[in-house]
């Protein structure tokens, strides 16, 4: 793995927005535009923030040249839902081991291809929203709905925390691997 040091900080938000709760890592992509144009000093500089709903491998060139990399989805691991979690790195991959998605253009196959591709930056980390609904249609269920201000501040940290790690500039206690419980409806 490596990483570009004077590389963007990338944020990438996955999922399939015609799929209810599946598009909260877009959802939170936006939320985080909206949270940077009010404080633009809310996300380390040099932040790029990537709406990479169901591209897959496409975002590989996303991923290339970032010092960091924060991927926003859905996940399954079995938690209330709303619950909010923070992966790092290869605790990534085993989970997504664990939700069974090896489906072409998931996560783990695009952690994987940048991997063999050598342009995984070595600061990655996730942070999922337990899903409730992934049936057909538009809109957050109320749960996640109501969990994506809790996700957004995760991200928030999760991401000042992946750049000082990777600018040497670490400076707050570590959320990395936990999970919480997000209000609920």
């Amino acid at each position: 793995m490596i990483g570009a040091p004077d590389g963007p900080a990338v944020v990438i938000g996955v999922g399939n927005v015609l799929r209810r709760d599946d598009g909260v890592g877009v959802r939170l992509v936006e939320e985080l535009r909206s949270v940077a144009a009010r404080d633009p000093g809310a996300l380390p500089g040099a932040t790029r923030l990537v709406d990479g709903g169901i591209l897959g491998l496409d975002l590989l060139p996303h991923v290339e040249g970032a010092r960091s990399l924060l991927v926003l989805d859905a996940v399954d691991l079995g938690q209330p839902a709303g619950t909010v979690s923070v992966l790092p790195g290869d605790a990534i991959e085993t989970a997504v081991d664990t939700w069974g998605r090896t489906l072409p253009g998931g996560v783990g196959e695009l952690l994987a291809m940048a991997r063999l591709a050598g342009c995984l930056p070595r600061r990655v980390a996730l942070v999922g929203v337990q899903a409730a609904d992934t049936a057909d249609g538009l809109g957050l269920s109320a749960r996640v709905e109501a969990a994506v201000p809790s996700a957004v501040a995760a991200a928030c940290q999760a991401l000042h925390e992946l750049d000082g790690l990777a600018t040497g500039s670490f400076l707050r206690p570590s959320r990395l691997g936990t999970a919480t419980e997000g209000a609920t409806a």
